[in-house]
């Protein structure tokens, strides 16, 4: 199944070293399997399989933060929620200490799932484990490239998932989502979430964010984005 085929906002399927066929095998291994989530999402009114729209979305912002990025980087970008639905938050008490150990079980899962699917590529050791040191936010956000990722993630989330998650919480918590979220974003990603076209409710939040935000650079011990 192609990213093309899901529309424009997923139109970003990377291209690895060509020299490197196992990188590119390593990739369209991810591809394929997202492409097997049961749950969809609507894209341009087609219904396209959840976490393959959600990684092309990452790998897109990734490729726009970091137009040179790095195959670790790219590679993690395609796998960092790689068959998330195989663990649903029910697997965990529906409490805030559920919650936690649900996302730590799904940081580890979806690191050992994409060092497999490495391995089998004919990956080296060194890539494999820079992408699981991605995968877990293990160096975040002392490693310029874990910022990058962190980015692409808040600025996905604030993209694509923001407007469902507003008409679901209170006001109050909306605001504290993103207020989490803007201060883990670099300058130059906040500018990039500020010009994107939210509704006018979207936009309300984020300039109270903005404005409770400002003077304050991004904070590296704000909690990561799942």
């Amino acid at each position: 199944m192609s990213m093309r085929a899901a529309g424009a906002d997923t139109e970003n399927e990377p291209k690895m070293d060509a020299g490197d066929s196992s990188l590119q095998q390593a990739m369209t291994q991810f591809d394929a399997e997202n492409a097997r989530d049961p749950n969809v999402e609507m894209v341009n009114g087609v219904p396209r399989p959840r976490e393959w729209v959600y990684a092309g979305r990452l790998s897109a912002w990734v490729r726009k933060l970091a137009p040179a990025a790095s195959p670790a980087l790219l590679l993690a970008a395609r796998c960092q929620h790689i068959c998330r639905w195989m663990i649903p938050r029910q697997s965990q008490p529906m409490t805030r200490a559920g919650y936690l150990r649900w996302r730590n079980d799904l940081k580890e899962f979806h690191a050992q799932t994409a060092a497999r699917i490495l391995r089998q590529a004919g990956c080296a050791d060194d890539l494999i484990q820079k992408v699981r040191d991605l995968n877990l936010k293990k160096n975040f956000p002392r490693d310029p490239e874990s910022r990058v990722l962190e980015d692409a993630l808040c600025l996905v989330f604030l993209e694509f998932q923001f407007a469902g998650l507003a008409g679901k919480m209170t006001e109050d918590k909306m605001f504290n989502a993103v207020q989490k979220t803007w201060q883990k974003m670099t300058p130059a990603a906040q500018t990039l979430a500020a010009a994107l076209p939210l509704g006018a409710k979207e936009k309300a939040l984020l300039e109270r964010a903005l404005g409770a935000g400002r003077g304050r650079g991004p904070s590296p011990s704000a909690p990561s984005t799942p």
